[in-house]
């Protein structure tokens, strides 16, 4: 699959002066550079502003001013984005190869179809080309979302909670998967789980604070995808976990 992979994903600097909304500040102002090729887990507690962050990078939520999002090697950010969501949000009129190609239909291009096999073999699902979404468990469905995810080919992948919608056995051989083929793009991933962020992410980042900034948390030696049950990934976790009731407490 080395061949579907970027060869070096550029990075990604973020300044963000503040953010409010409805009049009440959620962001406080940051800058903030996500490291070509690797993965940042970012944190907090519900309304810290997560989500918000993760929709203004991908151009889905106007940015206030002076806000700037930029790619280390100057080229754009607008089109060279890859969303996975919470939801798998396959279409259940179309079968799994016709969703994982489905960028390329909405943009009037000509689909990959070979690309789009390797990918589907690649994710565990080689003979399940024709079946439609409610013939695939949640966790089949998780992984077609991941194939579709990788049939973009962007250097930038922004993942919203992508795992929790599934049982943690599930969610454990997702979380290998994912890190194996998105190694070398540069992802943002948020999520709510401590375990999957020292499991995956090169970097781990809370929300804290009122309004909040990112602080970075210590992350283990050894490189993504972690082993669980590491002696040195469970206390990593603890740590997190102990930042994260910190992090509650002063945003209550």
């Amino acid at each position: 699959m080395d061949r579907d992979r970027p060869p070096s994903s550029p990075g990604l600097s973020l300044r963000v002066p503040g953010f409010a909304f409805a009049g009440v500040p959620v962001l406080g102002g940051f800058a903030l550079e996500l490291r070509g090729g690797e993965t940042t887990a970012l944190l907090g507690p519900s309304g810290s502003g997560k989500s918000t962050l993760l929709r203004m990078v991908a151009g889905l939520l106007p940015a206030p001013e002076g806000t700037r999002i930029a790619a280390s090697d100057g080229g754009p950010v607008a089109g060279r984005l890859a969303w996975m969501a919470q939801q798998d949000l396959l279409l259940p009129w179309l079968d799994l190869i016709g969703n994982v190609m489905l960028g390329a239909r909405l943009r009037g291009e000509a689909p990959d179809r070979a690309r789009a096999l390797r990918l589907i073999e690649a994710v565990g699902l080689a003979g399940r080309e024709r079946a439609r979404p409610t013939e695939l468990s949640g966790g089949m469905r998780q992984r077609a979302a991941l194939a579709r995810t990788l049939m973009e080919d962007r250097p930038f992948v922004l993942m919203d909670e992508p795992f929790s919608a599934v049982d943690a056995p599930t969610r454990h051989r997702l979380q290998g998967l994912a890190a194996r083929l998105l190694a070398g793009r540069t992802v943002l991933l948020v999520t709510h789980e401590p375990l999957e962020a020292m499991r995956l992410a090169h970097r781990v980042l809370v929300l804290r604070g009122t309004p909040a900034v990112p602080v970075e948390v210590a992350v283990p030696a050894a490189t993504p995808p972690r082993e669980a049950h590491d002696v040195a990934v469970l206390s990593a976790q603890a740590a997190l976990l102990e930042s994260l009731a910190e992090a509650t407490a002063e945003a209550a």
